[in-house]
């Protein structure tokens, strides 16, 4: 049986790469050989540190809840979702061999798409690495774009820059998932974007990609985006927050920015509590909404229109056009495989900052 390579932790702290086993393509399936796959700091550092919630609970899928006991454990042989392959093997009709597609499968080498796992072709004009952006983590900002609209349209159809075009726009966070869905609302139209973070390098990378950076560390929000947007008589504030930095004091400050019944679509993940959260106040007064834009869920009554394919071509026209700034200015790192396990227990210590890690396979040299 062949094997691949996969990047993965040995135990909490320790990254390492895995040899392990690729099942034969199923009918309906292809083989990918990877070309590079795109690292989530904060998905993937909490894997290699231990701290994710699935080792201490696990999400019962009748009940939706989660229940005490962890569902994983060291080794943790895979991680990752953003990954962009070469096809040498197809029995999908679909994919050709020889197309590069963008997929969701983790840092492995080579791997066996099964007959429903999405995989995007890449157009000829996009750079591969950027795919990595594609089939997932485009999606989470697009949809979170998605979302904004729904709330302002519910019940009917919707097209992506409706809920920001002409619209006073907030993203608290800076990160990747931040820039993206900044980069998302400028290009659908919003009257103005502002990128909230007390990080300097990451509110420059904000300003570079035409964005408006605050710095927190400097000015308190809510007071900036209530003096910036006024609509009227005891109406100021941003009309939409995209939530993208899990931390619930962030959430807060999203909240007190907001206009009255203004939305804060929420794309973050909060490990730890919500002591800092006060809805007694703005929440409260000015009837505001708080609303989770998870990416296995499109907004309720739009999953005949929109899926994630769907919004992995939104992803790729935003590339398309904006490409080239992503690449300049998100692409921190671009390291090969052998050397990833270093890399990511550098950054698992806070000795290496890699916001914008690429991992390049041997694959690559031949493409």
């Amino acid at each position: 049986m062949r094997e691949c390579r996969s990047l993965g932790a040995a135990a909490p702290g320790e990254p390492a790469l895995f040899d392990l086993p690729v099942p034969s393509v199923e009918p309906g399936g292809a083989l990918v050989e990877t070309l590079y796959s795109g690292f989530s700091a904060g998905t993937e550092l909490a894997y290699v540190k231990g701290t994710a919630p699935d080792f201490t609970a696990t999400r019962d899928p009748d009940l939706g809840v989660f229940v005490p006991g962890g569902s994983r454990r060291f080794p943790v042989t895979a991680m990752g979702y953003m990954e962009v392959g070469r096809v040498v093997q197809s029995r999908r009709p679909d994919l050709n061999p020889g197309e590069v597609v963008a997929a969701v499968y983790g840092h492995r080498s080579v791997h066996a798409l099964a007959p429903d796992a999405l995989a995007v072709p890449l157009p000829a004009g996009l750079d591969p690495l950027l795919g990595v952006y594609v089939a997932q983590m485009g999606p989470i900002c697009a949809n979170g774009l998605l979302h904004a609209a729904a709330e302002l349209q519910p019940g009917v159809s919707v097209e992506l820059g409706d809920g920001v075009r002409d619209r006073c726009v907030l993203v608290t966070g800076g990160g990747v998932v931040g820039l993206l869905t900044g980069l998302f609302a400028s290009a659908c139209g919003a009257r103005e974007v502002a990128l909230a973070d007390p990080d300097p390098q990451r509110l420059a990378v904000a300003a570079a990609l035409g964005l408006v950076p605050v710095d927190t560390g400097e000015v308190e929000l809510w007071r900036w985006c209530k003096q910036r947007w006024a609509h009227g008589a005891a109406d100021r504030g941003a009309d939409v927050v995209f939530q993208c930095r899990g931390q619930a004091a962030v959430l807060r400050e999203a909240l007190r920015s907001l206009r009255p019944q203004g939305s804060v679509i929420d794309l973050a993940f909060y490990q730890g509590g919500a002591a800092e959260l006060r809805l007694g106040d703005e929440f409260h007064h000015n009837g505001l909404t708080i609303r989770c834009a998870q990416i296995g869920r499109v907004p309720r009554g739009l999953a005949g229109a929109w899926n994630r394919r769907r919004l992995a071509e939104e992803t790729v026209r935003l590339l398309l056009d904006r490409g080239h700034d992503v690449r300049r200015h998100l692409v921190t790192d671009v390291v090969p495989l052998e050397e990833a396990p270093a890399v990511v227990a550098a950054l698992a210590r806070r000795e290496r900052s890699a916001p914008g890690l690429v991992i390049e396979f041997p694959n690559t040299a031949a493409r």
